[in-house]
């Protein structure tokens, strides 16, 4: 992680499906989600699936930046939670990092599905396999807001 890996835009809606609304912080609640998302109260489209990682979702502005136009989608079209710059979130699998003051553990990657497809464009899940983003578990609650330097720690 380098000093510049920040936090470059934060997107939240209430219902499974809605247009997700940029916001400039959010508040992260342990072991739930941020207040204001659909993940939350368990509202969101895959909230009735068993696994870890559905706390907060991230992607890097890089991978949307390098998406050709005939697949560009913005950050809120991407439907992650947490638009970062600077770092390969791919690498917070498995780690526990801090977004500011909220910790989280990267519990596993966000791949693109169909749902993303109908809501955006066709075959915009496959110009994001392998760089759709993060999903993740928060570990510390707190505030995120626009701006906040990401870095990795040790919780032993």
């Amino acid at each position: 992680m380098t000093p510049e890996a920040i936090v470059e835009g934060l997107f939240i809606t209430k219902r499974a499906g809605g247009q997700m609304v940029s916001q400039p912080e959010v508040v992260a609640v342990a072991g739930c989600g941020l207040e204001g998302d659909r993940y939350l109260h368990n509202r969101g489209t895959f909230s009735h699936w068993p696994g870890r990682g559905r706390n907060a979702t991230l992607i890097e502005a890089e991978v949307l930046a390098s998406l050709s136009a005939s697949y560009a989608i913005s950050a809120a079209q991407a439907r992650r939670n947490i638009l970062t710059s600077g770092i390969r979130l791919n690498n917070l699998v498995g780690q526990y990092f801090q977004l500011g003051e909220v910790v989280l553990y990267g519990a596993r990657l966000c791949e693109p599905c169909r749902h993303l497809e109908k809501l955006t464009r066709p075959c915009v899940g496959a110009a994001l396999v392998g760089r759709g983003g993060l999903r993740a578990d928060i570990i510390e609650g707190g505030v995120i807001h626009i701006g906040a330097v990401i870095a990795g720690i040790s919780l032993q």
